[in-house]
């Protein structure tokens, strides 16, 4: 069977864009990810738009945005794709399916998000629409993972000083990121300590634990096996997994974060491999809270001693697998709807040597994991690159 294998990328910087609006982001990261490719933009059978909205500001109907690229794009099938914060994820997973079924050849995938023209209460209650509503209606995503913080430092007592470590880690980490939002090395003491700076925002989570409200936009190109070799890059998919866990939080263990662990579980079983032989990965670390729970769903540590991953150096930068080189959506940036696009841009990049200041010594496999809501829709990918005469 055919499989997708990325040979394009295209990346804007993450950021307050006052000069760019929707439009502008789509046109400039699927330009760049066409032109890196080197694809005739004629070649291309379909594209799919990741794009959360939700009341956040910019075009309700984005899918033909792409189209103004290239006048050779007017007439292939555009379809937007959204799935909460997973919504990138989710349309390259829809455009690899695409090419698996025969359907596609040649795939354009963008995500992009315009955030920063709402101030932070509208944003805040724009992707407040990713909850259950029945249960969850008016609670705020800082809320939501106050919950999980508070939940777990009552079973293993306070971790602030793990969250600020992972904060400033992340930090640190998008200094070697150009793309980043935030490029700034804030330190230790100023994430563990609050502050006028670095207020409470729902306790115990303070302003550092929180992801950056962002704009940008990312792209691939996908192009099956057999049309691969006519580009110069080329990232194959080792695994690819999506699973989905209940809406309503009361439904759910939360500290047990299963449909995370269930992901990532059901893509080490298909890529064959374990998390040891990963040499990097880009997770969801939309909350600090957030990103000490995947070190316990991908197997870097028992249940309620996450901490262990970072206390041992193995998830920082020259460690054994360091965790968002990137600066992840703590310092990266956060436009939701182009978050999981960033990750497979940024995995590529380290496969095929080309991360510059953030690059990984002979980086040969790599993890993305991305998920909607609160651990709701989860996704997951293996990547490796294709050798030469492989």
């Amino acid at each position: 069977m055919t499989d997708a294998q990325i040979v394009g990328w295209g990346h804007t910087p993450f950021g307050r864009h006052k000069d760019m609006d929707m439009q502008d982001l789509v046109v400039a990261a699927a330009r760049e990810a066409i032109d890196h490719s080197g694809v005739d933009a004629a070649r291309i059978d379909g594209i799919w738009m990741g794009h959360f909205n939700s009341g956040l500001v910019g075009d309700g109907f984005p899918s033909s945005l792409a189209l103004e690229v290239d006048e050779a794009l007017r007439f292939t099938p555009a379809t937007r794709v959204e799935n909460a914060c997973a919504s990138g994820s989710a349309a390259i997973h829809a455009a690899r399916n695409a090419i698996l079924a025969g359907e596609c050849k040649v795939a354009l995938v963008i995500g992009a998000e315009k955030m920063t023209a709402r101030d932070t209460a509208g944003v805040g209650e724009a992707l407040g629409g990713a909850s259950y509503q029945r249960e969850e209606a008016g609670v705020t995503f800082p809320q939501v993972f106050s919950r999980f913080a508070q939940a777990y430092f009552q079973q293993h007592g306070d971790q602030s000083d793990v969250l600020a470590r992972i904060a400033s880690k992340n930090h640190a980490n998008a200094m070697a990121n150009p793309l980043a939002h935030m490029q700034k090395d804030v330190g230790f003491d100023f994430c563990n300590t609050i502050s006028d700076k670095n207020p409470v925002v729902a306790a115990p989570l303070k302003v550092t634990d929180c992801s950056l409200i962002s704009d940008g936009a990312a792209a691939v190109i996908l192009a099956a096996d057999d049309v691969a070799a006519d580009f110069a890059n080329a990232v194959a998919f080792r695994a690819a997994v999506q699973v989905n866990d209940y809406l309503p939080m009361s439904r759910r263990e939360i500290l047990k974060f299963e449909g995370p662990a269930t992901a990532i579980a059901r893509a080490y079983d298909r890529a064959g491999i374990t998390v040891e032989d990963l040499n990097f990965a880009e997770v969801h670390d939309c909350f600090t809270i957030a990103e000490l729970l995947i070190y316990e769903a991908m197997g870097l540590a028992p249940q309620g001693r996450g901490r262990a991953a970072i206390d041992s150096g193995r998830v920082v930068r020259g460690g054994a697998l360091p965790v968002n080189l990137s600066g992840g959506l703590k310092a990266k940036g956060h436009p939701v709807g182009a978050t999981g696009v960033s990750m497979h841009v940024i995995a590529a990049r380290q496969l095929t040597g080309q991360a510059g200041d953030m690059q990984v010594p002979d980086a040969g496999l790599g993890m993305v994991f991305n998920m909607g809501g609160s651990g709701v829709a989860n996704y997951c990918s293996i990547l490796e690159p294709v050798r030469s005469g492989a």
